[in-house]
């Protein structure tokens, strides 16, 4: 094997099936060395299968994996370099923290003193070098979830793998263990896959996204590219709340569109798409709001249902387009239910999607 500095991940055309049933379909994708990618999807739609793949966990039924300059199709997890952390955090709570985190090493049959003093700096890293001596029970959600990511990285090893690690976590917790996360493999440039179906999660802590749906990739691109231009229906809903309406194309030149939505107007990067009728995907926050009758170039809409959620107001609003769901951080001036608002568009949160 290759050693163990940070590596790049490829599968091939990768299929795992279960019986007659596609877990995975003709996967194919890239990760580069020292970057975060994200599995993104809804449950049961091969993430987690396709990052037990990696591992080694699963053998595919066809296809090739590569980490580094190996194919490592054909081998078991012990010999990929590749550590895990579960969502369950799989303490040994009869162990000590520092004995949970040596473990791996002792397995591995490193000596006894080496394998805690690998330990303990594995745990200094991650902000736990003071409670070595605890059992798992004495520690907080975040503190075990620390600990199962040192007893991953005291194995040295070229990958990191994470399979739904935030999800037993409070709100609070699951932002400060996300920062915590990313600043880590920021820090040591190991390359990590991260599984979540939490497309918040997903936006926060990856260089890449890729998005997948009944077993196969339906979208990948950097988390900005993802939400502001989602290629269907689909991706489009899942990276966030979004209207779909229907508009009309009209193409300016080989890059750009301008899309009528009833009586609004946008220019837009066309996509590809062919003038006339085509569907539209609208985020939330780009429908502005202003209390009153609409004039020229806005749209006239009815507040149907109102939200106040803290740091921003929810409405469903009723227009001739359809009714739409609308956010604004205008919290100091909610809107009732009943009042006639006017409704413009922003410059951002707007594309053309494939039906």
């Amino acid at each position: 094997m290759s050693d163990r500095r940070a590596a790049r991940i490829e599968l091939q055309h990768v299929t795992k099936l279960y019986g007659e049933v596609a877990a995975v379909r003709d996967v194919s994708f890239t990760v580069p060395a020292g970057s975060l990618v994200t599995l993104l999807g809804p449950s049961g739609c091969g993430k987690t299968t396709t990052l037990r793949l990696i591992a080694g966990l699963e053998t595919p039924t066809s296809g090739r994996i590569v980490i580094g300059d190996d194919d490592v199709t054909g081998l078991g997890a012990t010999d990929r370099s590749v550590s895990m952390v579960f969502q369950s955090y799989a303490l040994f709570p009869h162990m000590s923290v520092v004995e949970n985190v040596a473990y791996g090493p002792r397995v591995a049959g490193r000596p006894r003193r080496e394998a805690w003093a690998a330990a303990r700096e594995a745990l200094a890293g991650v902000g736990l070098g003071e409670l070595g001596e605890r059992l798992p029970s004495e520690l907080s959600g975040g503190q075990q979830q620390r600990v199962a990511i040192a007893r991953a990285l005291v194995l040295e090893p070229r990958v990191l793998l994470f399979d739904e690690p935030l999800s037993n976590l409070d709100a609070r917790l699951r932002r400060q263990m996300r920062e915590e996360i990313r600043a880590l493999q920021q820090r040591l440039g190991i390359t990590v896959v991260y599984v979540t179906h939490d497309q918040e999660e997903a936006l926060g802590v990856s260089d890449r996204i890729i998005v997948m749906n009944h077993a196969v990739v339906a979208q990948e691109g950097r988390p900005r590219e993802l939400y502001e231009a989602p290629d269907d229906v689909f991706v489009a809903g899942f990276m966030g709340e979004a209207n779909r309406v229907k508009g009309v194309l009209r193409r300016l030149d080989d890059r750009m569109g301008r899309v009528s939505i009833g009586g609004l107007t946008c220019t837009l990067p066309h996509r590809g798409l062919a003038e006339g009728a085509v569907d539209v995907a609208i985020r939330p926050e780009a429908i502005l709001i202003a209390a009153g009758a609409a004039a020229n170039g806005a749209l006239r809409g009815t507040v149907s249902q109102a939200a106040y959620l803290g740091s921003r107001m929810e409405y469903s609003i009723d227009s001739e387009i359809g009714r739409l769901f609308v956010t604004s951080p205008a919290v100091d001036a909610p809107l009732a239910p009943g009042a006639t608002v006017a409704l413009t568009l922003a410059g951002h949160g707007i594309t053309l999607i494939r039906p």
